[in-house]
């Protein structure tokens, strides 16, 4: 009888790297402290017979030989979630949620298995909760939606639970049950008794996410896969977890705001720069009506220090309103407040003001917010932070305004994507004072511009 062997390795928790001993610093991504044990027990080497047999299963084909069926895609009730997956569930995928604790990772996916067990097959896997404490969940969301005509508040037929966290187990499931569907909740509860270490550890979650990844594609069944993340903002885990997963989603919100975003970070079925905007109700997860307007504040009364500007997230523009307050400081270093925009990127524009516009912010306390809770990175949105500040400090109304133009450090305008878009957004809502690179080249001429006027 073979003895059972155990291998050692240490893996790089940041990308993966595999090495037989312990190294300080990883050569592949040059992270400290980052390789942690691994080890993998095996029934000794393979027979020639079965080294025979793969051989013949994966004999090597032409490309016009390989049959090729167009992928099919599981249709959701909720448009926002199929247009962040480029237009469904693909079958056989595997997709991988993230965000922060108590977002409304769990409650988007069970009202998703709600709602699609009514015509398919959903097996939804909690690992964190006992199947009382799901229906509990559940319940009180069908509770919640008995005033609505919605399938939340129905008794769906097809919705099996279950409460586990060894992942042979729950693989032997799967294939017994072959469902349409199968949500893992989550990740990081998983474990196995073929690979050491507590659950959570490296090799127990990328073992676990290799045979959900390997059950769904031999039985084209998709899996979806939830996952926690770490105080950095950033999924917890191996990096080669995002690598294994077809599509990486994260949802991510204020949990004093109930504006929830759903964001693509991979998707090899569809773009990855596609968003879901959601509101988190008292029934749950629902789809936002009018997107477009949401960012926008509904008081037509016009103050100092307030600029909308014209975003693009994924395919669709949004009106966001910027918020600035600049006011005297007595402190040596002026203190710059930021939220919702990189400060680093804020700073710049500062500089560009004072240096180009004469502007003395350096005596100056500035104060920058993005209404609504939303975080932006899109560089069309400069000309708008500079807006806002010189509104704030010259004590002058600009609400009307839409700022659509990216700065240099030079002070000149630049043209972004999308330009026709956004232009078109802030029209259909009403707004003809648009402010573009087309117009103005530099930034003094918008301001002295604002200065005649």
């Amino acid at each position: 009888m073979k003895k059972n062997k155990t291998i050692t390795n240490f893996v790089c928790q940041e990308c993966g790297y595999d090495s037989p001993q312990w190294l300080g610093k990883c050569p592949e991504c040059g992270s400290w402290n980052s390789m942690k044990e691994f080890k993998i027990t095996n029934g000794g080497q393979r027979t020639t017979n079965t080294v025979s047999n793969n051989l013949e299963q994966s004999k090597p084909q032409k490309l016009q030989e390989v049959a090729y069926q167009k992928t099919s895609r599981i249709q959701t009730e909720y448009e926002e979630l199929n247009n962040v997956l480029g237009g469904g569930i693909v079958r056989g995928s595997a997709t991988l949620i993230a965000g922060d604790p108590g977002v409304g990772k769990s409650t988007l996916l069970l009202q998703l298995a709600i709602s699609l067990s009514f015509e398919k097959k959903v097996l939804y896997i909690s690992g964190e909760e006992s199947v009382e404490q799901v229906k509990m969940r559940a319940v009180r969301i069908a509770e919640s939606s008995e005033n609505q005509h919605s399938k939340l508040s129905k008794s769906p037929d097809n919705l099996f639970l279950i409460s586990l966290t060894d992942a042979d187990v729950i693989v032997e499931q799967i294939t017994e049950m072959k469902p349409d569907l199968v949500i893992i909740d989550s990740i990081q509860t998983m474990e196995s008794q073929n690979v050491s270490g507590l659950s959570g550890s490296v090799g127990q979650v990328r073992y676990s996410a290799l045979q959900f990844i390997r059950t769904a594609k031999l039985y084209n069944i998709p899996v979806v896969i939830v996952g926690h993340v770490t105080k950095d903002g950033m999924v917890a885990g191996p990096m080669v977890l995002s690598h294994m997963v077809d599509t990486v989603l994260f949802l991510e919100g204020e949990k004093f705001a109930k504006t929830r975003i759903l964001r693509s970070l991979k998707n090899r079925f569809g773009p990855v720069d596609e968003v879901g905007i959601f509101l988190m109700e008292e029934d749950g997860m629902q789809e936002a009506r009018n997107p477009e307007q949401l960012f926008l504040t509904q008081s037509g009364e016009q103050v100092p220090g307030s600029v909308l500007v014209s975003t693009l997230e994924g395919s669709r523009a949004f009106l966001v309103e910027l918020q600035a307050l600049a006011v005297t400081t007595r402190l040596p270093m002026p203190r710059r407040v930021v939220s919702g925009i990189d400060a680093r990127r804020v700073e710049l524009l500062l500089a560009v003001l004072q240096k180009h516009c004469h502007i003395p912010l350096d005596t100056m306390d500035v104060f920058v917010n993005v209404a609504g809770g939303m975080k932006l990175s899109d560089p069309g949105i400069d000309l708008g932070i500079c807006l806002a500040v010189y509104s704030s400090f010259k004590n002058i109304p600009l609400s009307k305004a839409v700022g659509i133009a990216e700065v240099g450090l030079l002070g000149e305008l630049r043209l972004v994507a999308g330009l026709e878009k956004r232009m078109k957004e802030a029209e259909k809502l009403g707004f003809k004072n648009i402010i573009t690179a087309k117009k103005y080249k530099s930034l003094r001429e918008v301001l002295n511009q604002f200065q005649k006027g």
